[in-house]
């Protein structure tokens, strides 16, 4: 592209805000069109806002030079225009759809009004606006039911115990982040919980939520168990927001299909971060979509040699206790298949893991949990994908060497 075509992008999450900013870095501003009134944050950290550990100020991020708040309703494709809510039209040489993803509110009974709203009590977990509502009304001894079990449900669990509540988490699958973890990791965190006050049930399916006056008062299990509930949160993970791109025409499967240059299937258009689907790969986190937004910046500012080729990104997640922080990190794939090699490193008194799945003497997962001195070793290793020496003591070294980050 040119340096006076003007780029356009929809989107205020990690990935919008970084492709702005690094945009005005390379001397080609961008417009940024965002439909939170709130200014733009690191959605990361909202777990963090709801256990009080931070204020909403705190976890803004740097306040991009042009920011339109709006909704955009549709894209003109032909006339390169983009239509907001408000009767707005604003003209694009290059678009970029940086929308992210919006909450799985799964079909239970219960779960919605008659004007298909969210009844009084229950809330989702995605925005600044449903931090700020859980906050406003969790209470010490408030009984909160969690529906969900991975990343985004173990973080708003410990955060209301955090807050005094009295919580139960329900996970349908047989443990905790099972995305992320083995079945040994997934104990230490269910520990942590445990030892926080939080209830964990799992291989335990919700079926209705039962409200009285259009507030919430149980939610009832697969197996006609109720459990009394003044709060219930649904963190039953993520689907793309793909709606704008579906109605213009673009090529949509999962995800905004994208190529190594982060074009759609329109040359004008560009999808990055949670919407865009990559080689395949929806990825869902924030490393892979800051790695994008930089790639699309060189690209777009005149880089023509700018290619983005997937993300290696480990998950890292920090549950602040009452006494001591409890550090996880997952790679890669940490479950071993026939013929791999495992190493693993336990210490039930210290609350520590390490395991590494090694395969044609390469690294190709692992998951560390407690003390973490080496991940940035063992991430290195793994994403380098270099052969490890056949005699295993580099590897037993990465393990035990805590100076490895």
């Amino acid at each position: 592209m040119t340096s006076n075509e003007r780029v356009v992008v929809i989107g205020t999450g990690l990935a919008g805000v970084r492709l702005a900013r690094r945009l005005g870095e390379l001397g080609t501003p961008a417009l940024l069109i965002g439909e939170e009134e709130h200014r733009p944050y690191n959605r990361v950290l909202l777990a963090e806002v709801l256990a009080g550990r931070y204020s909403p100020e705190v976890i803004a991020l740097p306040a991009p030079t042009e920011l339109t708040r709006g909704r955009v309703t549709g894209i003109d494709r032909d006339a390169r225009t983009v239509a907001c809510a408000d009767g707005a039209v604003i003209a694009y040489d290059r678009l970029v759809l940086a929308t992210g993803s919006n909450p799985v509110l799964p079909p239970l009974r219960g779960l919605f009004t008659e004007n298909h709203q969210l009844p009084e009590g229950v809330h989702a977990f995605r925005t600044m606006d449903d931090c700020l509502g859980l906050s406003k009304a969790v209470r010490p001894g408030a009984r909160a039911v969690v529906i969900g079990g991975g990343l985004l449900g173990v973080s708003a669990a410990r955060a209301l115990a955090l807050r005094g509540a009295q919580v139960v988490l329900a996970q349908q699958s047989e443990r905790l982040m099972e995305r992320q973890l083995d079945p040994a990791a997934s104990k230490l965190v269910k520990r942590h919980l445990t030892d926080l006050g939080v209830e964990v049930h799992t291989e335990c399916r919700v079926r209705d939520v039962r409200c009285v006056g259009g507030a919430v008062r149980s939610v009832e299990m697969a197996d006609g168990y109720a459990l009394d509930a003044d709060l219930v949160v649904v963190a039953c993970g993520v689907r793309p927001r793909v709606g704008l791109a579906q109605a213009a025409g673009l090529d949509v499967r999962k995800g905004v299909v994208v190529d190594d240059e982060l074009r759609t299937s329109d040359p004008y258009i560009h999808a990055i971060g949670d919407c865009a689907q990559h080689d395949g790969v929806l990825y869902g986190l924030a490393t892979p979509a800051l790695e994008q937004a930089d790639t699309l910046a060189e690209s777009l500012a005149g880089d023509a040699t700018a290619r983005y080729t997937g993300t290696r990104s480990l998950t890292r997640l920090t549950l602040t206790g009452h006494d001591s922080p409890f550090d996880l990190a997952a790679f890669g794939e940490t479950e071993a298949l026939p013929g791999d090699d495992v190493v693993q490193l336990a210490d039930a008194t210290r609350g520590t893991y390490r395991k590494v799945v090694v395969r044609d003497d390469r690294l190709v997962g692992g998951v560390l949990v407690g003390e973490l001195g080496t991940v940035g070793a063992l991430a290195r290793a793994w994403e380098g994908a270099e052969p490890l020496p056949s005699d295993g003591g580099p590897l037993l070294h990465l393990l035990t060497n805590d100076g490895g980050s």
